[in-house]
Protein backbone atom coordinates (compact mmCIF):
# COMPACT_ATOMS: atom_id res chain seq x y z
CA UNK A 1 0.00 0.00 0.00
CA UNK A 2 2.78 2.38 0.84
CA UNK A 3 4.25 1.72 -2.03
CA UNK A 4 1.97 2.94 -4.46
CA UNK A 5 0.52 6.12 -2.74
CA UNK A 6 4.10 7.39 -2.08
CA UNK A 7 4.32 8.26 -6.18
CA UNK A 8 0.27 9.34 -6.15
CA UNK A 9 1.23 11.97 -3.26
CA UNK A 10 4.18 13.03 -5.46
CA UNK A 11 2.20 14.11 -8.18
CA UNK A 12 -0.13 15.65 -6.19
CA UNK A 13 2.64 17.88 -5.23
CA UNK A 14 4.32 18.52 -8.28
CA UNK A 15 0.35 19.38 -10.00
CA UNK A 16 0.16 21.47 -7.12
CA UNK A 17 3.71 23.52 -7.72
CA UNK A 18 2.68 24.15 -11.45
CA UNK A 19 -0.47 25.93 -11.05
CA UNK A 20 0.56 29.00 -10.50
CA UNK A 21 2.99 29.29 -13.48
CA UNK A 22 -0.09 27.94 -15.53
CA UNK A 23 -2.51 30.59 -13.84
CA UNK A 24 -0.19 33.47 -14.52
CA UNK A 25 -0.29 31.87 -18.43
CA UNK A 26 -4.25 32.16 -18.91
CA UNK A 27 -4.54 35.99 -17.23
CA UNK A 28 -3.34 38.51 -19.98
CA UNK A 29 -1.07 41.02 -19.98
CA UNK A 30 -2.61 44.29 -18.82
CA UNK A 31 -3.62 46.52 -21.94
CA UNK A 32 -0.76 49.28 -21.71
CA UNK A 33 -2.19 53.25 -21.68
CA UNK A 34 -1.30 55.15 -24.28
CA UNK A 35 -0.63 58.87 -23.14
CA UNK A 36 -2.72 61.47 -24.53
CA UNK A 37 -1.43 63.77 -27.43
CA UNK A 38 0.21 66.65 -25.87
CA UNK A 39 -1.11 70.01 -26.65
CA UNK A 40 -2.13 73.02 -24.78
CA UNK A 41 1.13 75.36 -24.60
CA UNK A 42 3.65 78.33 -26.18
CA UNK A 43 5.50 78.19 -29.85
CA UNK A 44 7.51 80.75 -31.29
CA UNK A 45 7.67 81.28 -34.83
CA UNK A 46 9.47 83.23 -37.27
CA UNK A 47 8.71 83.45 -41.59
CA UNK A 48 9.97 84.89 -44.77
CA UNK A 49 8.44 85.36 -47.99
CA UNK A 50 7.22 88.06 -51.07
CA UNK A 51 4.46 89.91 -51.34
CA UNK A 52 2.42 91.06 -54.22
CA UNK A 53 0.32 94.41 -53.28
CA UNK A 54 -2.55 96.19 -55.54
CA UNK A 55 -4.37 99.35 -54.52
CA UNK A 56 -7.87 100.52 -55.24
CA UNK A 57 -7.18 103.56 -56.55
CA UNK A 58 -4.12 106.68 -56.57
CA UNK A 59 -6.04 110.63 -55.69
CA UNK A 60 -5.25 113.78 -54.55
CA UNK A 61 -7.18 117.12 -54.46
CA UNK A 62 -5.64 118.63 -57.07
CA UNK A 63 -7.74 116.35 -59.65
CA UNK A 64 -10.69 118.69 -58.53
CA UNK A 65 -9.14 121.94 -59.77
CA UNK A 66 -11.55 123.71 -61.65
CA UNK A 67 -9.18 124.39 -64.68
CA UNK A 68 -8.97 120.07 -65.16
CA UNK A 69 -11.91 119.01 -67.73
CA UNK A 70 -11.02 115.64 -67.72
CA UNK A 71 -8.75 113.16 -66.18
CA UNK A 72 -8.03 109.07 -66.67
CA UNK A 73 -5.13 106.69 -66.69
CA UNK A 74 -3.05 104.98 -68.74
CA UNK A 75 -1.88 102.55 -66.03
CA UNK A 76 -3.84 103.08 -62.86
CA UNK A 77 -0.78 101.83 -60.70
CA UNK A 78 0.79 98.87 -59.98
CA UNK A 79 3.55 97.38 -57.39
CA UNK A 80 6.43 95.01 -57.76
CA UNK A 81 7.08 92.56 -55.50
CA UNK A 82 8.53 93.22 -51.99
CA UNK A 83 10.33 90.79 -49.55
CA UNK A 84 8.31 90.39 -45.81
CA UNK A 85 10.03 89.33 -42.72
CA UNK A 86 8.45 88.31 -39.38
CA UNK A 87 7.83 86.63 -36.29
CA UNK A 88 5.74 85.95 -33.11
CA UNK A 89 4.25 83.95 -30.26
CA UNK A 90 1.80 81.77 -30.01
CA UNK A 91 -0.39 79.53 -28.02
CA UNK A 92 -1.50 76.10 -29.23
CA UNK A 93 -5.19 75.60 -27.11
CA UNK A 94 -5.65 71.90 -28.28
CA UNK A 95 -5.15 70.16 -31.78
CA UNK A 96 -7.50 72.01 -33.48
CA UNK A 97 -7.66 75.38 -32.24
CA UNK A 98 -4.14 77.87 -32.15
CA UNK A 99 -3.68 81.77 -32.02
CA UNK A 100 -0.40 83.62 -32.19
CA UNK A 101 0.98 87.60 -32.52
CA UNK A 102 2.61 88.72 -34.80
CA UNK A 103 5.30 91.87 -35.82
CA UNK A 104 6.12 91.65 -39.63
CA UNK A 105 8.21 94.30 -41.67
CA UNK A 106 7.00 94.72 -45.39
CA UNK A 107 10.37 95.85 -47.58
CA UNK A 108 10.26 98.67 -49.90
CA UNK A 109 7.94 98.14 -52.92
CA UNK A 110 8.85 100.34 -56.42
CA UNK A 111 5.32 101.68 -57.69
CA UNK A 112 4.63 102.99 -60.96
CA UNK A 113 1.55 104.90 -62.32
CA UNK A 114 0.66 107.20 -65.32
CA UNK A 115 -2.17 109.35 -66.12
CA UNK A 116 -3.34 112.17 -68.56
CA UNK A 117 -5.47 115.28 -68.20
CA UNK A 118 -7.47 117.17 -70.43
CA UNK A 119 -7.42 121.19 -69.64
CA UNK A 120 -10.09 123.39 -69.95
CA UNK A 121 -8.03 125.68 -71.88
CA UNK A 122 -7.48 122.46 -74.35
CA UNK A 123 -4.03 121.64 -73.30
CA UNK A 124 -2.90 118.37 -72.64
CA UNK A 125 -0.30 116.60 -70.07
CA UNK A 126 0.51 113.49 -68.69
CA UNK A 127 2.01 112.42 -65.35
CA UNK A 128 4.73 109.55 -64.56
CA UNK A 129 4.48 108.84 -60.96
CA UNK A 130 7.04 106.72 -59.10
CA UNK A 131 7.37 106.04 -55.46
CA UNK A 132 8.32 103.41 -53.12
CA UNK A 133 6.26 101.83 -49.93
CA UNK A 134 6.90 99.99 -47.16
CA UNK A 135 5.29 98.86 -44.07
CA UNK A 136 4.92 97.61 -40.41
CA UNK A 137 2.37 95.20 -39.81
CA UNK A 138 1.47 93.90 -36.41
CA UNK A 139 -1.38 91.34 -36.45
CA UNK A 140 -3.77 88.87 -33.50
CA UNK A 141 -4.09 85.97 -35.80
CA UNK A 142 -6.22 82.47 -34.90
CA UNK A 143 -6.19 79.24 -36.59
CA UNK A 144 -8.07 75.77 -37.29
CA UNK A 145 -6.16 73.11 -37.82
CA UNK A 146 -7.95 70.57 -40.13
CA UNK A 147 -6.60 67.34 -39.13
CA UNK A 148 -3.26 65.45 -39.48
CA UNK A 149 -2.77 63.55 -42.37
CA UNK A 150 0.76 61.32 -42.21
CA UNK A 151 2.33 64.82 -40.47
CA UNK A 152 0.73 67.00 -42.63
CA UNK A 153 -1.66 69.69 -40.96
CA UNK A 154 -3.73 72.00 -42.99
CA UNK A 155 -4.86 75.14 -41.88
CA UNK A 156 -7.11 78.20 -42.07
CA UNK A 157 -7.05 81.68 -40.15
CA UNK A 158 -7.85 85.30 -39.55
CA UNK A 159 -6.12 88.09 -38.60
CA UNK A 160 -6.48 91.46 -37.21
CA UNK A 161 -4.14 94.20 -36.32
CA UNK A 162 -2.91 97.42 -37.58
CA UNK A 163 -0.20 98.62 -40.51
CA UNK A 164 2.19 101.46 -40.64
CA UNK A 165 2.19 102.29 -44.02
CA UNK A 166 5.41 104.21 -45.36
CA UNK A 167 5.11 106.26 -48.93
CA UNK A 168 9.10 107.70 -49.79
CA UNK A 169 10.69 108.74 -52.67
CA UNK A 170 7.64 110.05 -54.89
CA UNK A 171 7.81 111.43 -58.12
CA UNK A 172 5.79 113.19 -60.69
CA UNK A 173 7.22 113.74 -64.01
CA UNK A 174 5.36 115.78 -66.38
CA UNK A 175 7.43 115.16 -69.87
CA UNK A 176 4.88 116.89 -72.06
CA UNK A 177 5.57 120.20 -70.37
CA UNK A 178 8.98 119.43 -69.06
CA UNK A 179 8.57 119.66 -65.51
CA UNK A 180 8.48 117.73 -62.80
CA UNK A 181 7.06 117.77 -58.67
CA UNK A 182 7.95 115.35 -55.90
CA UNK A 183 6.44 114.40 -51.88
CA UNK A 184 8.17 114.15 -49.20
CA UNK A 185 8.17 110.27 -47.19
CA UNK A 186 4.87 110.34 -45.06
CA UNK A 187 3.58 107.32 -42.86
CA UNK A 188 0.34 106.40 -41.33
CA UNK A 189 -0.94 103.71 -39.10
CA UNK A 190 -4.47 101.89 -40.46
CA UNK A 191 -6.87 99.13 -39.17
CA UNK A 192 -5.45 96.07 -40.95
CA UNK A 193 -6.85 92.47 -41.73
CA UNK A 194 -5.62 89.35 -43.05
CA UNK A 195 -7.44 86.07 -44.31
CA UNK A 196 -4.96 82.62 -43.98
CA UNK A 197 -4.65 79.06 -45.06
CA UNK A 198 -1.58 76.98 -45.59
CA UNK A 199 0.14 73.57 -44.35
CA UNK A 200 2.03 72.63 -40.93
CA UNK A 201 4.68 69.80 -41.92
CA UNK A 202 6.53 68.46 -38.23
CA UNK A 203 9.74 67.39 -39.09
CA UNK A 204 10.23 66.62 -35.67
CA UNK A 205 7.76 66.64 -32.40
CA UNK A 206 8.43 70.11 -31.57
CA UNK A 207 9.29 71.77 -34.92
CA UNK A 208 6.78 72.45 -37.88
CA UNK A 209 7.59 73.91 -41.17
CA UNK A 210 4.95 76.33 -42.23
CA UNK A 211 3.63 76.68 -45.72
CA UNK A 212 1.22 79.84 -45.91
CA UNK A 213 -0.49 82.23 -48.24
CA UNK A 214 -2.04 85.19 -46.53
CA UNK A 215 -4.59 87.77 -48.43
CA UNK A 216 -3.98 91.05 -46.40
CA UNK A 217 -5.70 94.53 -46.28
CA UNK A 218 -3.75 97.20 -45.49
CA UNK A 219 -5.69 100.27 -45.29
CA UNK A 220 -4.36 103.50 -47.18
CA UNK A 221 -1.12 105.41 -47.10
CA UNK A 222 -0.14 108.92 -48.41
CA UNK A 223 2.78 111.84 -49.20
CA UNK A 224 3.52 114.72 -47.95
CA UNK A 225 1.97 117.65 -50.15
CA UNK A 226 3.23 117.91 -53.63
CA UNK A 227 5.62 120.11 -54.47
CA UNK A 228 6.58 121.56 -57.88
CA UNK A 229 10.53 121.69 -58.64
CA UNK A 230 9.97 125.19 -59.52
CA UNK A 231 8.14 126.69 -56.68
CA UNK A 232 6.44 129.14 -58.20
CA UNK A 233 4.00 126.38 -59.97
CA UNK A 234 3.28 124.52 -56.95
CA UNK A 235 -0.44 124.32 -55.56
CA UNK A 236 -1.97 123.79 -52.09
CA UNK A 237 -2.47 120.45 -51.67
CA UNK A 238 -2.64 117.64 -48.61
CA UNK A 239 -0.25 114.78 -51.09
CA UNK A 240 -1.61 111.62 -52.68
CA UNK A 241 -3.49 109.63 -51.34
CA UNK A 242 -3.10 105.25 -52.01
CA UNK A 243 -6.40 104.16 -51.44
CA UNK A 244 -7.26 100.77 -50.22
CA UNK A 245 -3.97 98.64 -49.93
CA UNK A 246 -4.08 95.09 -50.60
CA UNK A 247 -1.74 92.28 -50.91
CA UNK A 248 -1.61 88.38 -51.71
CA UNK A 249 1.52 87.10 -49.58
CA UNK A 250 3.32 83.51 -49.95
CA UNK A 251 5.62 82.46 -46.84
CA UNK A 252 7.40 79.97 -45.75
CA UNK A 253 8.64 79.69 -41.96
CA UNK A 254 9.35 77.21 -38.46
CA UNK A 255 7.58 76.81 -35.98
CA UNK A 256 8.92 75.53 -32.78
CA UNK A 257 6.76 74.52 -29.75
CA UNK A 258 7.65 73.95 -26.26
CA UNK A 259 4.88 71.44 -25.23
Amino acid sequence: MFGVAKPTLVGAMMIFTALPAFAADIIPDPIPVQPAPAFGGWYLRGHIGMTNQALDNLDIDLYRDPSIASHGWHDAGNFDSSPLFGAGIGYQFNEWFRADVTAEYRGKSDFRALDWINFTDGSFQTNEYGAQKSEWLIMANAYADLGNFNGITPYIGAGIGASRNTISGFRDVNELRNGAAWAPEASEWNLAWALHAGLGIAVTDRTTIDLGYSFVSLGDAKTGPLTNDDPAFTLPNDGFRFNDLTSHDLKVGVRYSFY
